[in-house]
């Protein structure tokens, strides 16, 4: 058996526990008995990472959900292929990741940009329980709450554990935010008030979907915030923006000739 690498007690990252960069973060969590995967990532990194949960003696047979924090394909491109290897493991997701992800949408799920010449495969997948705000997952004796944090995904969810937040693609360790594309659904003021929500929380740690976990920063999450609310305000975010100041006062130059 390997050695299994907690980062928290209960808590296992893959990448972290193959000790090389594989893609997204792919959170395991477990106890007793059971245990879950956060977000399961691309396609060809699946086996690596069977073949990781296999080698630290966690029985596929045990595997009680597969979670989805939101529907992009680097996040769950791997899915339909993890629920053929676990059947008895219950897919979970937001409403809204459900049905891009049973539909194998493309555009809002990042598979396919032309105009960068992306064209990724995405297999259709059912998701078997929606999951939405207060709901809660039972791994074993933990319970994960499910907070709905919107902004770079409408799709996007956290879990909250006790003093740890899986916090998706909301904030990263550099103060970055995932993408801002008007194609994906985004939105400024719904990012802001997740954002604020995670701020104003007592949780200790975020655990990204990208990059290193880290320790809760408010000083850095008001940074962030006060960027984004810029952000709100600049005709460079198109239509994702509220409003564009220099409209108005070309509007008071015109009028005063």
């Amino acid at each position: 058996m390997k050695t299994r690498r907690d980062i928290f007690p209960h808590v296992i990252e893959m990448n972290l526990q193959a000790r090389r960069r594989l893609g997204c973060c792919v959170y395991l969590v477990y106890d007793n008995s059971e245990w879950a995967l956060i977000d399961i990532g691309y396609e060809d990194t699946l086996e690596d990472i069977v073949a990781m949960i296999r080698q630290m003696d966690f029985p596929l047979s045990q595997c009680k959900y597969l979670v989805a924090t939101h529907a992009d394909v680097d996040h769950i491109q791997g899915m339909k292929r993890a629920k053929e290897l676990m059947p008895q493991a219950i897919v979970v997701g937001h409403p809204s990741a459900a049905k891009l992800l049973a539909e194998g949408e493309r555009i809002m799920t990042y598979a396919e940009i032309s105009a960068q010449g992306i064209s990724i495969d995405l297999p259709p997948v059912k998701v078997d329980q929606l999951i939405d705000e207060g709901d809660v997952l039972k791994i074993g004796d933990l319970k994960l709450d499910v907070w709905h944090t919107p902004g770079h995904a409408p799709a996007q969810l956290s879990f909250r554990l006790d003093n740890l937040l899986f916090s998706g693609d909301n904030i990263y360790r550099d103060g970055c935010v995932g993408n801002i594309d008007a194609h994906h659904g985004s939105d400024l003021p719904a990012f802001i008030r997740s954002l604020q929500r995670i701020k104003a929380s007592n949780v200790e740690w975020l655990l990204p979907s990208h990059g290193p976990v880290f320790r809760k920063d408010d000083k850095q999450l008001q940074a962030t915030i006060d960027r984004l609310d810029k952000y709100q305000h600049m005709a460079d975010f198109g239509t994702c923006a509220v409003d564009w100041p220099l409209l108005d006062e070309w509007d008071e130059e015109l009028a005063k000739g």
